[in-house]
């Protein structure tokens, strides 16, 4: 593969996913370990981590640690918790970890990255803004089981505000988690 279309290859790859991608992508590509290596070794590339690529002169994203995170962990992971909360736009502070959900079976460490198991079904998942993330609705049940019930009332309050979920929306997901009860009951009696 010439150089021109290694690179474009490439680019293929890490345009959906803020600038990044995975050695194993790579190769689904047609790109080999050697043109690879090749394009670290001349300043195309950056190997933030074992497997995982950066275009250096792609334009940085603001949640690409969150992307790197979650080509780290997987295809079928997703931003979780905390981290999902920001990259919904619903919290102002990243959380100092990354917080993601994977299959039961994964068995990875990472410094920095909390890792949940759980499945998510792809009714749980979404792309927001080029990051795989939990929905708002699996966000707000991961959130419930984990945080300070204010900041979940906040997030209710403020998606509700928004336009991001109805009162509907908030009351099936009672129905479903009857634990969110308790935390949301005093923004959904504001009807």
């Amino acid at each position: 593969m010439l150089m021109s279309e290694t690179m474009d290859a490439l680019y293929d790859l890490a345009e959906r996913q803020a600038g990044y991608f995975t050695a194993a992508q790579a190769r689904s590509a047609g790109v080999s370990w050697r043109a690879l290596s090749g394009r670290v070794k001349r300043g195309h590339l950056d190997r933030v981590r074992y497997g995982i690529y950066r275009l250096r002169r792609f334009p940085h994203h603001p949640y690409e640690y969150v992307v790197a995170a979650c080509l780290w962990a997987g295809p079928d992971c997703a931003g979780s918790h905390d981290t999902a909360l920001v990259v919904h736009g619903l919290s102002d502070a990243m959380p100092a970890s990354i917080h993601v959900t994977v299959p039961e079976a994964f068995r990875g460490r990472q410094a920095g990255v909390v890792v949940h198991r759980a499945p998510l079904t792809s009714s749980d998942r979404e792309i927001r803004d080029s990051v795989p993330v939990t929905t708002l609705g699996r966000t707000l049940v991961d959130i419930s089981a984990s945080s300070d019930p204010t900041i979940v009332r906040q997030a209710v309050d403020e998606a509700l505000s928004r336009g991001r979920i109805s009162r509907r929306q908030v009351r099936k997901l009672v129905g479903e988690y009857p634990e969110l009860a308790p935390i949301v009951v005093d923004v959904l009696a504001g009807e």
